[in-house]
């Protein structure tokens, strides 16, 4: 898993394994055994390898490319779920781990937004309702 996510976030980013020794202060044969699998970076080595992708140590470490549809690793705090299907009545089911990492439950209210060719996105409607009076109270507190 590691070696196979560092080869594949080197390539992704089009950095060589001069850069990536450069960036966590070791050798390009150090990056080299890494990436064949002969060796593995210690903590503090991957934590910034990991910085220096965008990505989360976990999901450097142990992710398995079937849990993003075959995609590489995500940027750190990015999501894929998979792929979702309306019903008939525009119903859909959103995913259980989604549901599990953004504390939605039964009965939660959510609000839809979108912008027209970028897409739709879905926020808890009291998280919302929250940033919109912060919004509200520093219009004010700026005097528009």
């Amino acid at each position: 898993m590691f070696k196979d996510n560092l080869i594949q976030l080197r390539k992704l980013n089009s950095m060589t394994q001069e850069d990536i020794a450069e960036k966590v202060g070791v050798s390009r044969q150090a990056v080299a055994k890494w990436e064949s699998g002969e060796t593995s970076p210690d903590l503090e080595k991957a934590r910034l390898l990991a910085g220096a992708f965008g990505v989360s140590l976990d999901d450097l470490t142990n992710f398995e490319p079937g849990e993003n549809m075959g995609l590489s690793v995500p940027p750190k705090g990015r999501y894929l779920f998979g792929v979702v299907t309306v019903g008939d009545k525009g119903q859909i089911v959103i995913p259980a781990k989604a549901r599990k990492i953004f504390e939605i439950s039964s009965g939660d209210q959510l609000v839809g937004l979108g912008k027209e060719g970028e897409g739709l996105a879905m926020i808890k409607a009291n998280d919302f309702l929250t940033l919109a009076d912060m919004i509200k109270t520093q219009e004010a507190n700026n005097g528009r």
